[in-house]
């Protein structure tokens, strides 16, 4: 009897042991969902990881750390975290709601392409979500208007790349100019110098020759002129 007893009473206690860890991500799920109603994101976050850390099956657990990523604009981990739920969520409802946000945060980044795949998904599980519908539409009209545009973001900074490239050409390009003109005006310039420098040094030669020749016309006896007597 007293081993009967005992082998009972270990059962017991080890049910007790796994419905507290159970209850333990429960907990820990609904501490972060208050720290989240007071846009305690980050705090919410590590409530929500510790609920993993307990279950890694969660998919409420998985859902609301992508939500409280997504706040904190931690996009591709948000992201990452609702693929988690939406392979565990059995409820076609919840599953909905998962790659609807998915949507959203790919269609903020003009993903449309793969938006478009996660509403689309979202209305599998869910047909009557309007909201969800609305979106599809408008990500297709956009997807086209940036196929239209050549490629959306990419293609806008290609182009602004080779604009860049296409003014730094046309920058050397008048560089280069400028510089051959110099080139050629250098001789110019120094033909000009060299004209001056003879004209003067010829101005110089012709005072000189002039000086001498009055200094030399002082150094003569004048001649003192004769008057005729009447």
């Amino acid at each position: 009897m007293k081993i009967l007893k005992y082998i009972i009473l270990s059962f017991i206690c080890i049910f007790a042991v796994n419905t507290a860890d159970a209850q333990n991500d429960r907990q820990f799920i609904r501490q972060g969902n208050r720290l989240y109603h007071q846009q305690k994101f980050d705090k919410a976050e590590v409530e929500y990881r510790k609920a993993l850390s307990k279950n890694a099956q969660n998919s409420q657990a998985y859902y609301n750390l992508g939500c409280a990523l997504m706040q904190q604009q931690k996009d591709s981990a948000a992201i990452l975290q609702y693929q988690n739920a939406g392979k565990l969520e059995k409820s076609k409802i919840r599953k909905a709601k998962v790659y609807h946000n998915i949507g959203v945060i790919c269609q903020g980044h003009q993903m449309y392409g793969e938006a478009i795949q996660a509403y689309e998904e979202s209305l599998r599980n869910n047909p009557n979500d309007n909201e969800t519908r609305y979106n599809l539409a408008l990500c297709k009209r956009l997807q086209k208007k940036q196929k239209q545009q050549g490629g959306g973001k990419n293609n806008k900074n290609n182009k602004n790349k080779n604009q860049k490239n296409k003014d730094k050409k046309q920058q050397d390009k008048q560089q280069q100019k400028k510089q051959e003109q110099k080139q050629q005006q250098q001789p110019q310039e120094k033909m000009s110098k060299e004209n001056a420098e003879q004209l003067l040094n010829a101005a110089v030669q012709e005072e000189k020759a002039t000086q001498d020749r009055l200094k030399k016309a002082m150094q003569q006896p004048q001649r003192r002129q004769l008057q005729k007597n009447w």
